[in-house]
């Protein structure tokens, strides 16, 4: 691994004029060898009272269910606050399109009433899905990551029903990318559009603007996917949880700014509580649901390579917006944020169903500390173009 340097800031890229179409890696890596393990420590892996998201117990409750992953809206800026994202294992914020950021927000602890505003999916959720094996819940997708997730007979089968010309609907949706006679992917039955459900799991407040105002009851989701037969947890090893920090290389880890096109993340880590607490946009961010701030015990910086594809996310003409495949596999580089602490590491997911993992150069394990963690996917320091992004660490 090229080991991360820092002083005060890393510059991040925006822009990446390269492409590549929206294709899975399911390759294997070389054997990793086996690392030792610290005395203490929770995981890789865990037992059914231990949540294997946050290495804490885990109510009984939710101990016979998957997680769920909300894709939560973060622009405009009306969205905020949001709720229930202070209740979330795991929060990713990513990139959508056109520099605005969206989370996607993972669930197994709590099953709050309401959370959201929901939109829709992304390129990023065919990953993160089955990384976690997990319910989807978004209020729809583009065509092109529609047919990701249904496979392209769905949707032609759902758009070309009532068409005037159905034969020439059906060779419009196949040759809009991606291109061709696309299957169903590995999780299309835990696939829970809201355009296809409505209430109770999704409703709408009438008190907010379209579309920024429908929200997801997660009881209620995991009521209805218990009925499709989802009532297991899925495996989810892999992660690694102690309450000590690492005693390997690190640097001071106080703050982090992660500015991103046209939204700039900050965490402030608090002594007392050992959490970091979230800014955005320099306000601090609250969960509209709870009254609390966000905040994490983990914040942890992806650089993962962003690629346009083929699929149109939104626009026409001269002014089309592409989805961009994030490659949240095999391997990159990452920044740790843990008790005021920040670690240079080594993410790694070398196949479809394995969660990131975190190493040091040479190869040992390097554990988060119990509790919640939010994930900033960053662009790789490869595609910078400064100053349009910067992340600051001391």
């Amino acid at each position: 691994m090229r080991l991360l340097t820092w002083t005060l800031m890393i510059w991040l890229g925006v822009v990446c004029s390269a492409t590549l179409p929206a294709v899975q890696s399911n390759s294997l890596l070389e054997p990793t060898p086996t690392p030792s393990e610290t005395p203490g420590t929770i995981g890789p892996t865990f037992d059914p009272a231990t949540n294997p998201l946050t290495g804490l117990p885990l109510p009984e409750a939710a101990q016979s269910r998957p997680p769920i992953i909300v894709k939560v809206s973060n622009s405009p800026a009306i969205v905020r606050p949001q709720s229930g994202i202070s209740l979330a294992d795991i929060v990713y914020e990513h990139y959508t399109e056109v520099g605005i950021t969206r989370f996607s927000a993972i669930f197994l602890t709590h099953a709050p009433r309401r959370v959201g505003s929901i939109r829709s999916a992304r390129l990023i959720d065919y990953e993160l899905s089955p990384m976690y094996g997990a319910l989807l819940a978004f209020s729809g997708a583009s065509l092109g990551v529609d047919k990701r997730i249904y496979g392209t007979q769905h949707v032609i089968n759902i758009l070309c029903r009532t068409a005037a010309d159905p034969e020439a609907c059906a060779r419009d949706v196949f040759n809009i990318g991606p291109v061709g006679d696309l299957p169903p992917s590995d999780f299309v039955d835990r696939a829970y559009k809201a355009a296809y459900i409505g209430p109770p799991v999704y409703f709408r407040d009438e008190a907010l603007p379209i579309p920024h105002n429908m929200f997801v009851d997660l009881e209620a989701l995991w009521q209805r996917a218990a009925r499709d037969g989802h009532t297991q947890r899925p495996p989810l090893e892999g992660m690694r949880f102690h309450s000590q920090p690492p005693e390997v290389e690190h640097t001071s880890g106080i703050y982090a700014q992660v500015r991103y096109l046209t939204t700039t993340a900050e965490w402030h880590y608090h002594p007392p509580t050992g959490r970091y607490y979230r800014s955005t946009n320099g306000e601090r961010h609250f969960d509209a649901l709870t009254e609390t701030q966000a905040a994490a015990e983990n914040v942890l910086i992806v650089y993962a390579g962003h690629y346009l594809t083929d699929i149109v996310e939104s626009g026409g003409g001269d002014n089309v917006h592409w989805s961009a495949q994030i490659t949240l596999w095999p391997r990159g580089e990452a920044v740790l944020l843990r008790d005021g602490r920040a670690y240079a590491v080594e993410w790694r997911r070398d196949s479809r169903y394995e969660l990131l993992t975190l190493w040091t150069a040479d190869g040992q394990p390097v554990p988060l500390k119990p509790g919640q963690t939010w994930v900033q996917v960053v662009r790789t320091p490869e595609q910078i173009e400064p100053p349009f992004e910067q992340i600051i660490v001391y």
